[in-house]
């Protein structure tokens, strides 16, 4: 799977000219086996450096490498893979701040969700296979 389209690369390329914004994430990135969730509001000009929160036991804000997840190898030959249905909808300070009390960026996702949907189990599917399971 090709993780960054070009269209979401210019947009995080043009949120990574802005620093003091508190952008909404544009890509969800996920381990398909396992634990490992990032959301990403920034790319910098390197176009490798990307920063959001990421989720690998306990949710931080910070930066990580694309490349280097893009060369990350599991098991069955899968790797990092794009959740094509995320639409970030809040900025990365509500998606911390809801993952930091919920444990997880994927619990955050299911509360904030029912939250904006007015209480309800959330409106939207994702293709993060966690989800799926739940």
């Amino acid at each position: 799977m090709i993780l960054l389209t070009d269209e979401l690369r210019a947009r995080l390329l043009a949120n990574g000219r802005q620093r003091d914004v508190d952008h909404i994430p544009v890509v969800k990135f996920f381990n398909p086996v396992g634990e490992g969730v990032w959301l990403a509001a920034e790319l910098d000009a390197d176009g490798d450096t990307m920063f959001g929160l990421a989720d690998i036991g306990c949710p931080e804000l910070g930066s990580w490498s694309l490349r280097e997840m893009e060369a990350v190898r599991l098991p069955l030959g899968l790797g990092i893979e794009r959740d094509v249905l995320f639409t970030g909808d809040f900025p990365i300070t509500v998606w911390a701040e809801a993952a930091r009390q919920a444990g997880s960026i994927r619990a955050a996702e299911r509360i904030l969700y029912a939250r904006s949907s007015g209480g309800g189990a959330p409106d939207r599917k994702t293709a993060d296979t966690e989800n799926r399971k739940t």
